[in-house]
């Protein structure tokens, strides 16, 4: 039974609200997709690639500090044999961020929306 301008109607289960735009699965998968196309910011294929290029330096440097400092600790705490395990660790992290930067560039490369057009 509606009452009043609509924005209610009372039913077996109590007061059902409504916002008179119908309550079917398709309108609300329609109105959740524009929603998204509203709220979802335009980013340019450079500004993608900028950020992916970051990242990848970032992994690249981070590989190489993460291993420097545990080489060190290990030098320091442990073995006393300062410093060897830096030396080696660096040269393992050096490798590891090279063949994580070339495998996530590959991974960019292949995705077609990173080319601009």
């Amino acid at each position: 039974m509606p009452c009043g301008s609509g924005a209610f109607s009372i039913g077996w289960a109590g007061v059902i609200l409504t916002d008179g735009r119908g309550n079917d699965a398709k309108g609300l998968d329609e109105r959740i997709a524009a929603a998204k196309l509203r709220a979802t910011p335009a980013v340019s294929a450079h500004a993608r690639a900028e950020s992916r290029g970051w990242a990848i330096g970032i992994e690249f440097v981070g590989a190489i500090l993460v291993s420097g400092m545990i080489g060190w600790a290990i030098d320091h705490y442990l073995l006393h044999s300062a410093p060897w395990a830096m030396i080696v660790l660096l040269v393992l992290g050096f490798a590891a961020g090279t063949r994580r930067a070339m495998t996530t560039s590959a991974q960019f490369d292949d995705v077609s929306s990173n080319d601009p057009r």
